[in-house]
């Protein structure tokens, strides 16, 4: 714990137990050594097809994830990161059958100090797959209120998760962030610099930070939104509601965005297809490598696109 209002817990601390009072002694004891099938209270479901393959594509295209990675997945308990999880904990099954990529899956949350967040559906669901789960509180919205000018309490917060995320990954020694954006979100962050800023670019489906230490990924990039939103609502998986205060009262660009290609994509049912390829050059690599790298990475694309997903 390093200061008073952060604790970074795994689902083995008493003192997690203790705050969050989730988890009775004898699963804490006993949850290495049962089956997920004996522990899951929410039943599996395996993804759907065209989805898996839509994750495979920029997990193998990419390298997102190699032999002896930690990943640890971003989960917030909306419908994305939960999708998120469930699906890298599916090709994490995949790779073990084949023998293939043998990599460490878990999952942390960042509670803002939203007073309606309660994460024990979250802690719930994680020992359900017997995987580690952390949990840090920050009064991230408390001090967003403080702040003068701040032009957008959502953003702030973003920023400040993210660097707490990456500080807690570096904390417990785990070297790849897993986040939920999806291909909605990448359209959605193009058109926005291209409108605000007059710049072609959007987020990137991996990079590194810059002191090296830690790979951020999006294995979502090609997946739509509402794909996910079918899949978390048909699968029951334990979605939280939209809590936050900040993101009831301000109405964002991205939101006006996400309006606009919802109009558009009337008028051009394949909109999102087409998007799908034009942006691939500007999210494949991190913006600080070479054209050469570049051309590789969408070179791999290609090649996978023809081939079968683990």
């Amino acid at each position: 714990m390093s200061t008073p209002d952060i604790h970074s817990f795994t689902p083995n601390d008493a003192y997690f137990l203790q705050m969050l009072d989730i988890w009775d002694k004898r699963v804490v004891v006993h949850s290495q050594q049962l089956s997920v099938a004996e522990e899951a209270k929410i039943p599996w479901h395996s993804p759907p097809v065209e989805m898996y393959k839509r994750v495979c594509e920029a997990i193998h295209g990419l390298g997102m994830i190699k032999e002896g990675d930690k990943v640890l997945v971003c989960l917030s308990g909306g419908k994305d990161s939960l999708s998120l999880l469930h699906i890298l904990h599916f090709y994490q099954m995949r790779c073990r059958k084949n023998k293939s990529t043998n990599f460490k899956l878990g999952a942390i949350t960042v509670d803002p100090g939203s007073s309606a967040y309660n994460p024990r559906p979250l802690v719930d669901y994680c020992r359900s797959l017997n995987i580690d789960y952390f949990y840090e509180e920050q009064d991230i919205i408390g001090a967003a209120k403080k702040l003068k000018n701040l032009r957008s309490i959502c953003a702030y917060c973003s920023r400040m998760k993210r660097g707490r995320l990456a500080a807690a990954a570096r904390l417990h020694g785990w070297n790849v962030l897993a986040m939920g954006q999806h291909m909605d979100d990448v359209a959605e962050s193009f058109f926005i610099a291209a409108f605000q800023n007059g710049n072609l670019s959007t987020m990137k489906a991996q990079y590194q930070t810059r002191d090296g230490t830690l790979r951020v990924i999006r294995p979502l990039v090609f997946v739509r939104e509402r794909a996910l939103r079918e899949f978390a609502e048909s699968r029951g998986l334990p979605v939280i509601a939209e809590n936050c205060p900040a993101c009831f009262t301000q109405a964002t660009e991205r939101h006006r965005m996400k309006q606009l290609l919802a109009q558009q994509e009337l008028i051009f049912p394949d909109l999102f297809n087409s998007l799908r390829s034009a942006l691939r050059p500007l999210l494949l690599v991190d913006s600080a490598r070479t054209d050469e790298m570049r051309a590789m990475a969408i070179e791999n694309i290609v090649k996978f696109s023809k081939g079968k997903a683990v």
